[in-house]
């Protein structure tokens, strides 16, 4: 039972309390399994006394020796009235207390477990998070937290209360009568072979259940997060039919599950009927041959019905456990599964301002190799570009000198530190990362652009956004720097959205900016503007912008070309332009300037004329489509031939 081992080292803490309250539990169960004995006594001694000497010997023997009044006597009856109202208030009392207590610690627990998990969440590579999905991850973080919380705040509790009732019943039972008893143990056998087949298909169906509501959680995300996108397709009726698809398996499902209980209950109730119909029949023969006295019949009855409701809550129970298993089996593995990324024991510092090299690093995904033998030097305040066409690698080379990824051959050092010597946080706050997708949090403007620093005054706030050409279409917004956005920045064009998350990075302050296409929805002068804004404003920092567009790159101290993770071409852009390679043919299509005789790339005499055209070719209704389709509108401020002037400027 692993995961009952995980579990309680979350519910460990509570474990004293959890004690204490399954005592004052027994407790509250006893005094309620004494109820039918003080029942009995009302029977035989009150309501149908029969001139027999009374039984003073039984744990209620006492209301009987006459101080509490005489049998047949409304005396002796609002004894036992009394006697009967004070353990109903008790086991009430204690039963409130109890559950309460639980609930608490159940709530802890949980409230415990939730943290962990979005802990792990946020500091867990990207790699091993890849092989999650959104339904999955959002049911281990919600469903699945409650399911396994109740595991040890309800149904554990339930299962020892089962037990405790069903073991004082049957030895309550027996003193009254053994003759009733046997009936309950020879059903025994057949009740704990069909427990058995339930708890089987029970595992079974559970699982299923819970890939189904995964499956149905990913869909619903994915169809709200791309809602324009299905709308601008006039998709509607495909993604409808994807969500059918789910909600019928996930329907069917859920009808196994009730078939499966339905059918397991006809057993179980068969069962119980049968024990309660048998000894309702023994003890009336007992009772017509003068062997019992028919109050001890009822309590007798009362005794076999409580044995067979606690197999059957037993029963309920345990499938209840199989299905919090699963969902316990879940988070074990996220919140076990080890960290590629993490801080070593003992960080280095960085104590300068970064120094950056990249010695023969490579790095291999899935048995691909994404990088290879990547050398750069980036001593603080250099400016670097980075060209390529996609799947060459520039978004992965960037985000390995954040350590969202870490490299499997080589060596990225800060200041002649591998970075895997140096504390995670650190190295991660020596970057402001714009990222190629942009992501808005639903809150205000102010907000999103003061992410990094919350306290941050206004002044700060606007100035970064104006540095990012932001500030005009803010102020034009209906609370301007207080209106709320949408989720992921729902409402906004995608040049907005970008301006955005540049004043968020701007404002960070931190020592790298790397931009990583993330001017690729502004129109050229709006990105002139900012990147000279950039430079002028932080003339000393490292800048590192990876873009489709030459002209991003152009003043930039060096510029390389990726290439299936390789450098290909680097240099100044002279230097580049002087080699009349790929990125001076795609700078010369770009700027409508293109060489008439290019020289032939490696592929082919054709190859390098391809890759340009595959880049900047591309019709304005074609852009336009592709835009919209990625949520990525023209930006407001660029006027209404924005998408002309991109085409004709050469915007990928």
């Amino acid at each position: 039972m692993d995961i009952l081992a995980f579990g309680m080292k979350y519910w460990k803490k509570h474990l004293p309390r959890a004690v204490f309250c399954q005592i004052i539990g027994f407790v509250a169960i006893f005094a309620a399994l004494l109820l039918p004995l003080l029942g009995q006594l009302i029977v035989d001694y009150v309501l149908n006394y029969q001139g027999q000497t009374p039984d003073t010997g039984g744990m209620f023997g006492w209301l009987l020796n006459g101080q509490f009044g005489a049998p047949a006597t409304m005396e002796l009856f609002l004894s036992i009235a009394a006697v009967y109202g004070s353990m109903v208030l008790l086991r009430s009392a204690l039963l409130y207390l109890r559950n309460n207590l639980f609930i608490r610690n159940g709530m802890k627990m949980e409230s415990r477990l939730r943290r962990e998990t979005y802990v792990k969440l946020v500091s867990q590579s990207s790699l091993i998070l890849n092989k999650y999905n959104t339904g999955d991850l959002l049911t281990i973080l919600n469903s699945d937290i409650v399911a396994f919380k109740e595991l040890f705040a309800f149904t554990l509790l339930c299962i020892f209360d089962a037990v405790f009732q069903l073991v004082v019943a049957v030895v309550l039972l027996g003193q009254l009568s053994w003759y009733l008893v046997i009936l309950p143990l020879c059903i025994a056998p057949f009740l704990i072979f069909t427990l058995r087949r339930f708890l089987r298909a029970a595992r079974m169906i559970s699982s299923q259940i819970r890939d189904c509501n995964a499956d149905m959680n990913m869909v619903v995300s994915e169809n709200i997060n791309a809602v324009r996108l299905v709308r601008s397709f006039a998709n509607e009726e495909l993604e409808m039919k994807k969500f059918d698809q789910r909600n019928e398996n996930t329907k069917n499902t859920y009808f196994r599950h009730a078939d499966i209980i339905s059918r397991y209950n006809v057993y179980f109730n068969t069962m119980r009927q049968v024990a309660y119909v048998g000894s309702v029949l023994i003890g009336t023969l007992l009772v017509l041959s003068g062997h019992m006295q028919v109050g001890i019949l009822v309590a007798c009855s009362s005794y076999v019905m409580t044995i067979m409701d606690n197999i059957t809550q037993l029963n309920n129970q345990f499938f209840n456990f199989q299905q919090y298993l699963v969902s316990g089996g879940r988070i074990m593995v996220f919140l076990q599964t080890g960290n590629l990324i993490e801080t070593p024991e003992n960080p280095l510092p960085i104590e300068k301002a970064p120094h950056i090299r990249l010695n023969k690093v490579g790095l291999m995904m899935d048995d691909h190799q994404v990088l290879k033998d990547i050398d750069l030097d980036l001593p603080y305040g250099k400016k670097l570009g980075v060209m390529g066409g996609t799947g060459s690698g520039k978004t992965v080379l960037l985000k390995a000198l954040t350590r969202l990824y870490d490299v499997t051959s080589g060596m990225i050092t800060i200041n002649g530190n591998d970075i895997r010597a140096l504390d995670l946080e650190q190295v991660r706050r020596q970057f402001g990362f714009v990222f190629q997708d942009v992501f808005l949090f639903s809150n205000t403007i102010d907000a999103n652009i003061a992410f990094a620093d919350p306290d941050a005054p206004f002044e700060k706030v606007r100035k970064t956004a104006r540095e990012a050409q932001a500030e005009e279409f803010i102020e034009k917004m209906p609370q301007g720097y207080d209106t709320i956005i949408g989720e992921k920045g729902l409402g906004l064009s995608g040049g907005q959205k970008q301006r955005i998350s540049i004043a968020r990075a701007l404002l960070k302050d931190a020592p790298v900016l790397v931009l990583d296409d993330a001017t690729s929805a502004l129109d050229m002068t709006t990105e002139r503007a900012l990147l000279e804004a950039v430079k002028r404003e932080y003339p000393d920092k490292t800048l590192i912008i990876s873009a489709h567009r030459a002209s991003s790159v152009k003043d930039c101290d060096e510029i390389i070309y990726l290439q299936d993770g390789e450098i290909v071409e680097r240099g100044s852009f002279e230097e580049m332009m002087a080699l009349n390679g790929r990125f001076a043919r795609i700078y010369r299509k770009q700027s409508a300037d293109m060489s008439p005789e290019p020289e032939p790339a490696a592929g082919g005499a054709d190859a390098g004329l391809e890759e340009a055209e595959a880049l900047s070719d591309r019709p304005a209704a074609e852009l336009l489509a592709e835009q919209m389709a990625e949520g990525r509108l023209p930006d407001e401020g660029a006027g209404p031939d924005a998408f002309e002037r991109e085409t004709s400027e050469g915007v990928n």
